[in-house]
């Protein structure tokens, strides 16, 4: 049967609904036409419902769970004596979809940081236009690094242009532009923004001795394909090069940008073992309670202070909650949008 032809703003809003349908209820093959999506209403309506500051493991279990879900990619340090896997668990543990932590290519739950960051920025845009969601990045040691040099790649500090990477293939795909899933419009992947971004432990005196030089002047600096980010520091860390201080990340521009000072108790190497913490009921009821400033619950006392990754565990919760929520509501306002009678 043929359609009639529509007017180019017509058909700009019947490619958005598309993909955005796409985007919500699971990606497709290509070449495949999704002719209609189910649409939950009263699911929305409690997503919307819903303060990204301020979720609840109730709110995680009962609405989030039942959203779609941004990938998030974990990057392990250069010498990955431990990986992320057991961050990546934890993150499970808490609540997160665990096929959108794990490699579609292999099913790993950590990525190396020996992976190529305008790859990886290439990678993000393929997910981005497919899944409607821009991945978030957690970083440990060189890890955070590497999630760094992305947001420069994406902020074309490195190219004009970069290409598309397919993750599935493991090769560049002839484009450096994709279709934006909440306009239906083309776009360069250069200029994309990722929602959040954490790194661990990250310093400079690696980037001197790994001679990854275009780096150091840029390690501090966050650039504006950041919405948000976090890093956390030692101020005693010969690993990364702090000897009694660590010197603070800044935005360049408009990225919010947060510096969390880990406490003396923990261990640089051993950051990302907090897969325990979900399963300890005091932690993790302490951990769901967790939001940084002037709401953060009473600091641990008894056996909670002995844990010494529970701060950043917490912290990192905090935001993955929140730009999950955050995400998963600007996915359903812009099917909405697409969604209303075509004029």
């Amino acid at each position: 049967m043929l359609l009639p032809r529509l007017s180019p703003s017509r058909e700009l809003r019947r490619t958005t609904a598309v993909v955005l349908a796409v985007a919500a209820f699971g990606a497709i093959a290509d070449g495949a036409v999704l002719e209609q999506a189910p649409i939950d209403a009263a699911a929305d309506e409690r997503l919307l419902a819903l303060v990204p500051e301020r979720i609840s493991e109730r709110d995680v279990r009962e609405v989030l769970a039942r959203a779609p879900a941004p990938r998030i990619i974990n990057l392990e340090g250069s010498v990955p004596v431990v990986t992320m896997a057991p961050f990546a668990e934890f993150l499970v543990a808490m609540g997160y979809p665990e096929e959108r932590i794990r490699d579609p290519n292999g099913g790993a739950l950590s990525y190396s940081s020996s992976i190529d960051a305008r790859r990886l920025a290439g990678a993000m845009a393929w997910y981005y236009e497919r899944e409607g969601m821009m991945p978030m990045l957690i970083g440990h040691s060189q890890g955070g690094m590497v999630a760094i040099r992305v947001l420069y790649e994406l902020a074309g500090e490195f190219g004009d242009s970069i290409p598309v990477w397919n993750p599935l293939s493991g090769a560049a795909e002839a484009r450096t532009t994709i279709v934006d899933p909440r306009t239906g419009a083309s776009r360069p992947v250069v200029g994309l923004e990722v929602p959040y971004v954490a790194a661990l432990a990250t310093g400079k005196l690696p980037r001197i001795l790994l001679g990854q030089w275009t780096m150091l002047p840029r390690l501090r600096n966050i650039p504006d394909t950041a919405e948000e980010f976090t890093g956390f520091s030692f101020e005693w860390d010969p690993i990364a090069g702090n000897f009694g201080s660590a010197e603070p990340y800044r935005a360049t521009g408009s990225a919010r940008v947060r510096n969390v000072i880990l406490p003396p108790k923990a261990s640089h190497l051993t950051l990302p073992l907090v897969k325990e913490l979900a399963l300890d009921p005091a932690a993790r009821d302490w951990i769901n309670r967790y939001a940084p400033g002037p709401g953060t619950p009473s600091p641990p006392s008894g056996a909670l202070a002995d844990l010494p990754n529970l701060l950043h565990a917490a912290d990192i919760w905090f935001s993955v909650k929140k730009h999950w929520c955050l995400e998963a509501q600007r996915l359903v306002r812009a099917a909405r949008k697409s969604a209303a009678p075509l004029q």
